[in-house]
């Protein structure tokens, strides 16, 4: 099984969830949006599985620069075009165990998960 964690470099949750990672000696390969970008497909299939509204991160700078009415009135088509164009607004680290994926980061879910795979 491939782990994949997505997320940005510098993030400083994405940065705790690596730690974490290293430290267990769990196998990853790091996808950051930065450099890497993000598909369509894959963020799609995410918003299905997931839920737009807990991938979309509105707490986030990036959101919170957006004029007001690219804020208001947003459902999955709205949500995933502003993921791509910014990728930056998709909430951190989402880690992709293959047949399931978990968006942040909490130690003890990373235990159970990650004990159980």
């Amino acid at each position: 099984m491939t782990i994949t964690l997505y997320g940005i470099r510098n993030c400083d949750t994405v940065k705790k969830a690596r730690g974490w990672l290293d430290a267990k000696k769990i196998e990853y390969v790091f996808h950051d949006y930065k450099t890497a970008g993000i598909d369509t497909a894959r963020l799609q299939h995410w918003c299905k599985e997931l839920g737009w509204e807990i991938l979309l991160n509105r707490a986030g700078t990036t959101f919170r620069k957006l004029p007001a009415a690219d804020q208001q009135n947003i459902d999955a088509r709205k949500a995933v075009a502003l993921m791509l164009a910014q990728p930056s607004m998709i909430k951190r680290p989402v880690l992709d165990l293959g047949k399931q994926r978990l968006v942040g980061f909490k130690v003890e879910l990373y235990e159970r998960l990650l004990s159980a795979n």
